[in-house]
């Protein structure tokens, strides 16, 4: 299958993994021959770090006729508008998440590339990891019988070190609890249960400030604004007719993940969402509890137990050599980005919110795929 040439928009943390995984793990489907940043040097020391061939600036990324997909990963409040520059000078997008940080952007950005016959991708993609797909597996097969019940859990500790380069995008919308670390959960419970069709919930902050006390912290001393919601709990309703809670908060300690679905004939415990398999020091096993009473941890059916961050582009690139459709879409993230902002709304407003998107579950991954491969 021939390659699909990948530009990458934004070199900052988490672009190391990307890079890793799309020279390395999906070499076979993906070639990265562009790297660009609004920094010039964080753009050339990862290409010299992962052979990328250029480092240039965004706009001549985006004039580079070669490149057919770009990979969006830059601040959440830049996604949507690198996203419809991308789509304009005719390249297929993949984005980080969130999609976007409202629901116009996200609707003008997959209206403009339905228009141009385009495809667009979001993380996260770790459903598609071996965790997650052997659940997906385990549900379709009947083995909890029928899912109407989840409980999701996500605490973390805050910004408030001040040790992150950016840590103050983490208090701000897109970096928040539900914007940040909601849509690995939200998208694993759509991956196992289907969409959502309403919502309520409540969204609270502690703190209007802080004040970064860590003196290791180039920002020590600063008085930082708290500028979106760190606590937030929702019941999700699902088209199925299951009914989920949703606890995510940035207010805590540690962190301390939790996601189980329970059905009819079982209850199962799900690893974290957030990894693609086994985690040193997580809990990261699935766990069936039957009505018998007796438990039984199932090992993995599928691959891409490692960090497989990319995985979603390199679907994109199967996507598009084959004419099927990808899997971490973007209508799954426009689902994803309408339910995190009805529960604000529910909360601002102390009602239950209709959702106004729609998406099917996104196709599983085969059994016994060769190695690294996505498709039979």
């Amino acid at each position: 299958m021939e390659k699909v040439k990948v530009g990458v928009v934004g070199c900052g943390m988490i672009s190391s993994i990307y890079l890793k995984n799309c020279t390395q793990v999906f070499k076979h489907i993906l070639e990265v021959i562009a790297c660009a940043d609004l920094m010039p040097e964080l753009a050339r020391k990862r290409a010299e770090e992962f052979s990328v061939p250029t480092y240039c600036t965004v706009e001549e990324l985006l004039a580079n006729p070669d490149i057919d997909v770009v990979l969006n990963l830059t601040a959440p409040a830049a996604h949507a508008e690198i996203n419809m520059r991308a789509l304009h000078a005719g390249k297929h997008i993949y984005t980080e998440k969130p999609f976007a940080l409202r629901r116009e952007e996200a609707q003008e950005v997959l209206a403009l590339a339905e228009s141009k016959g385009l495809l667009v991708g979001c993380a996260p993609d770790t459903f598609m990891g071996a965790s997650l797909q052997t659940c997906r597996k385990l549900i379709d097969d009947g083995w909890i019988g029928t899912p109407y019940g989840a409980n999701a859990t996500i605490i973390m500790g805050s910004a408030g070190d001040g040790m992150h380069p950016n840590f103050q995008n983490f208090l701000k919308l897109g970096g928040d609890p539900m914007m940040d670390m909601g849509p690995y959960y939200l998208t694993a419970l759509i991956n196992l249960l289907g969409p959502v069709r309403r919502v309520t919930g409540s969204a609270n902050q502690l703190h209007a400030k802080i004040k970064v006390q860590n003196p290791k912290s180039s920002r020590y001393g600063d008085t930082i604004p708290v500028e979106a919601p760190t606590n937030v709990a929702a019941v999700l309703d699902f088209h199925s007719g299951a009914v989920a809670s949703l606890q995510a908060a940035k207010e805590s300690f540690g962190y301390k993940p939790r996601l189980e679905i329970f059905g009819t004939e079982g209850n199962m415990t799900v690893p974290d969402p957030n990894f693609f398999g086994p985690v040193p020091g997580l809990d990261t096993t699935v766990i069936i509890q039957f009505r018998s009473g007796q438990s039984k941890e199932i090992p993995l059916t599928h691959g891409f137990t490692e960090d497989s961050r990319g995985i979603g582009l390199a679907d994109i690139a199967y996507a598009i050599r084959s004419g099927r459709a990808n899997r971490a879409s973007g209508r799954l993230a426009e689902h994803v980005l309408d339910i995190s902002l009805a529960i604000f709304e529910a909360s601002a407003e102390e009602r239950h919110i209709h959702l106004q998107t729609h998406v099917e579950r996104p196709a599983p991954l085969p059994l016994g795929l060769k190695f690294n491969q996505l498709d039979s």
